[in-house]
């Protein structure tokens, strides 16, 4: 099967960027060390800095499923919850 790639899109409240940021960063070490995990990398917006986006590479589906089911995953969920106004996660396969 093909490696999975996820583009993840968070868009935090005007008043909540610090906020939202500083839980997204705790993802990063946890998630990198993750079994299937080839590759995590969180961008903040240059022009709007409440955009924040998320590169990711998985070996496989179940990877990523591994990853939402773990704590770190679940505890930035209820944290941010009230504190975001926006979500997309587009899971995609590369193609060339």
């Amino acid at each position: 099967m093909s490696k999975l790639t996820i583009v993840a899109k968070v868009v935090a409240k005007k008043d909540s960027v610090d906020n939202v940021k500083r839980e997204l960063l705790k993802l990063i070490m946890p998630t990198r060390n993750e079994h299937g995990c080839i590759e995590y990398n969180l961008h903040q917006d240059n022009e709007d800095p409440s955009i924040f986006v998320f590169y990711e590479t998985w070996e496989n589906p179940a990877c990523l499923e591994k990853h939402m089911n773990t704590d770190h995953f679940k505890s930035y969920v209820n944290a941010v919850g009230s504190l975001i106004v926006d979500k997309a996660v587009h899971k995609m396969t590369r193609i060339e």
